[in-house]
């Protein structure tokens, strides 16, 4: 279940000219730099979609490790079942300003091996969650499959604009 690194190097998003995106490569983010802002947001804003088709924004907790994104809800959450109807998922950083946007697909994680993997960064990342926990039925924990990422700094976007395809 480990996400490979990105298929290519960063290369430049498709957008119109009136936003100014630089042609060169220059000044384009490195893989390291999504890792270091995955690894340090403490919220990631999930965006899954409704069975009727609204949009769904919220915030969760969770950790990047393997290249990929971790978090848990539960079952019976909005999130969890828009996300078992469609596992389309846009995931992004609480910063506007060091952005970091996930499009992919959303997986439930079954490994247990893995889980205590998850549960200990958790613990680690966020003071006062259990250490060691036994999975909870009433809970999922999913992995985020990216497709896409994009990544930019807001204050020299045109040159930092950044994509990954997978």
């Amino acid at each position: 279940m480990m996400q490979k690194p990105p298929v290519s190097p960063g290369t430049r998003p498709e957008m119109p000219a009136a936003y100014g995106i630089s042609g060169s490569t220059e000044g384009l983010l490195s893989w390291e730099w999504v890792r270091q802002r995955m690894t340090q947001s403490r919220n990631y804003w999930i965006s899954s979609t409704r069975p009727n088709g609204q949009p769904h924004a919220m915030p969760v907790w969770g950790v990047w490790l393997d290249d990929q994104l971790f978090f848990g809800t539960a079952r019976k959450s909005r999130k969890a079942l828009n996300l078992a109807a469609n596992a389309a998922v846009s995931c992004h950083t609480e910063s506007g300003d060091e952005a970091v946007i996930i499009e992919g697909v959303v997986e439930e994680v079954t490994d247990r091996d893995l889980l205590k993997r998850i549960t200990a960064a958790i613990s680690q990342k966020y003071p006062g969650m259990p250490e060691e926990a036994e999975p909870d039925p009433e809970n999922i924990t999913y992995a985020v499959r990216a497709r896409t990422v994009f990544a930019f700094r807001e204050r020299d976007f045109p040159q930092s604009a950044t994509r990954w395809r997978f």
